[in-house]
């Protein structure tokens, strides 16, 4: 039974989707940090 549950795994592309989410995760974690800190400089510039 387990040799057959193994079997239906399809282990690279699992690892690949995998890589992928993380690296999609990464970006928008970058994206948003970026956001805040032109925003955080924006607002010192406001308030002088």
């Amino acid at each position: 039974m387990e040799h057959f549950l193994i079997l239906l795994v399809d282990w690279g592309m699992g690892a690949l989707l995998i890589g992928v989410f993380a690296l999609v995760c990464i970006t928008l974690v970058l994206i948003v940090l970026n956001m805040i800190k032109g925003d955080s400089k924006k607002s010192d510039t406001d308030e002088k």
